[in-house]
C-alpha cells in the first residue's frame, strides 16, 4: 500500500479501538499469547487496516538461512486480526475462515513489517489482505488474503 493510500484510508475513519486500547485488551485477554507484548508490535492502527513488526530471531530460521514460513503465516492472520477489530471494535471471537499465502521472495535476516488493510467488511465476514517484506526492503517477501467470520 502506499502512502496516499494509507492516508485516505486514515481519513475515512477512527479506529474502533485505538493502538493502546488494543494492546491492553489483549495483554488482558490474551495474556499466554505473544501478540502485543512479546515477538509482536503493533506499530500503527487505522480504520480497516495496520502495521506490525515481527522481531527477527534468528531460531526461526530454516535451513538455507529463510525465516520459517509458519513466522510469516503467523504475522499476516495476527495482522488481519488488528485489522479487523479496528474496525468493528473489541469482537475476540472473530476467527479466520479462510487464509492463503504466496511466498514472493527469501526474507532478509531482519524484522519483517506487515501492513493489512480490509477489503470488505459485512456482518458476518471480513475480507483482507496482508502485504509482508523485510524491514528497509520494498520487494514483497509474502501476501496473505484472508477471510474472517464475525460473529453475530
Amino acid at each position: 500500500m502506499t502512502d496516499a493510500q494509507r492516508q485516505v484510508d486514515k481519513n475515512m475513519a477512527a479506529p474502533k479501538l485505538t493502538r493502546k486500547e488494543l494492546i491492553e485488551r489483549l495483554r488482558l485477554e490474551f495474556p499466554e499469547a505473544s501478540h502485543a507484548i512479546g515477538d509482536y508490535e503493533i506499530e500503527d492502527v487505522w480504520h480497516g487496516g495496520c502495521r506490525l513488526r515481527l522481531r527477527y530471531d534468528r531460531r526461526a530460521l530454516r535451513p538455507g538461512g529463510t525465516l520459517v514460513g509458519a513466522a510469516m503465516m503467523s504475522l499476516g492472520d495476527f495482522a488481519m486480526y488488528v485489522a479487523v477489530l479496528s474496525a468493528i471494535g473489541w469482537v475476540p471471537l472473530a476467527v479466520t475462515t479462510n487464509l492463503t499465502i504466496n511466498f514472493l521472495k527469501k526474507p532478509a535476516a531482519r524484522d519483517l513489517l506487515a501492513e493489512a488493510r480490509l477489503i470488505k467488511l459485512g456482518k458476518r465476514l471480513a475480507v483482507g489482505e496482508v502485504a509482508i517484506h523485510s524491514d528497509g526492503e520494498d520487494d514483497l517477501v509474502a501476501h496473505v488474503t484472508s477471510t474472517y467470520s464475525i460473529p453475530v
